[in-house]
């Protein structure tokens, strides 16, 4: 196994383009654990941890410009109000230290359905910046899982960054575990309210063979809200629609029965979780300044 340690970004894609096998590896958290078990053992390594750029993010006007290794720990230190759902995931990665290497790109490039930030990516509606040689591109992130740990960039194709709107609503992130830390999820749920196009936009881990979206669930909420006013007057969500969310959300996961837990399992965990951050994301949304007033 060749190591490849470029200095500098372009020094990256020339040598991803000369050897498009090469395994990009910065935090290492997916990739050694891969190696150690000799589950992966690829021809080239390619170290980007030198690429200094990769480490730093920009906050623009609409959108955070997350640079693809910037550390867990320093997106909840530093992006929680712009990010508050991939914050709250980020809580939620591994131990520590981890948190302090890992970042979203590479969650991105192993594109584990369990990848702890995929539910909150998914919910914000993040785009994806992947370049080569040959130029860059940003894939929308509900086109970027192709199946179970593939996505869409071409073989030559490094992730330079990921664009993320900024949060113009309360976001939550639910994960069920078989303990508190250090562990993988049995599945995970995100959720993002976003006002100012009176839409939700849910994502859903670790319980299809990609990260997915509810899209049904949110046609159902988006309906509901609308119909009944309840964007404006900030009334409690009814039981009822609260129900009929979970059970579609549930209803959209394609599971597996394993080692962490049953299919049936996931659907229902799935379920639960999706009535618990609908109500905590609503109730944040009611108690917002513009709803203070007349609120049931």
């Amino acid at each position: 196994m060749d190591f490849l340690r470029p200095a500098s970004w372009e020094e990256a894609l020339a040598a991803k383009a000369e050897h498009p096998t090469a395994v990009p590896i910065a935090g290492g958290t997916d990739v050694m654990v891969e190696i150690n078990f000799d589950h992966r053992r690829p021809e080239y390594l390619l170290d980007l941890t030198r690429v200094g750029d990769l480490y730093e993010w920009e906050t623009g006007e609409q959108s955070v410009r997350l640079g693809a290794s910037v550390p867990y720990s320093r997106i909840m230190e530093n992006l929680r109000g712009e990010l508050p759902g991939l914050a709250l995931a980020s809580h939620t990665v591994a131990s520590p230290q981890i948190r302090n290497r890992g970042g979203v790109g590479g969650n991105l490039g192993t594109a584990s359905p369990a990848g702890d930030a995929h539910p909150a990516l998914l919910a914000a509606g993040a785009e994806v910046e992947a370049e080569s040689v040959r130029g860059t591109r940003l894939i929308p992130i509900d086109d970027f899982y192709t199946g179970v740990k593939r996505n869409a960039l071409a073989p030559d194709e490094l992730i330079r960054a990921v664009h993320i709107r900024k949060a113009d609503g309360p976001q939550q992130y639910s994960k069920v575990g078989t303990r508190n830390a250090m562990v993988i999820a049995v599945c995970a749920f995100g959720l993002a309210l976003h006002p100012e196009t009176r839409t939700v936009r849910t994502g859903i881990g670790s319980a299809a063979p990609t990260p997915v979206r509810a899209k049904a669930a949110e046609e159902f909420l988006n309906a509901a809200l609308e119909e009944g006013g309840f964007w404006d007057n900030g009334k409690i969500i009814t039981p009822s629609v609260a129900k009929q969310f979970a059970a579609l959300c549930a209803g959209a996961c394609n599971p597996i029965d394993d080692v962490r837990g049953t299919a049936s399992y996931r659907r229902h965990a799935v379920g639960v979780m999706a009535r618990r951050t609908l109500t905590w994301t609503w109730e944040s949304y009611r108690g917002t300044a513009a709803h203070t007033e007349g609120v049931a």
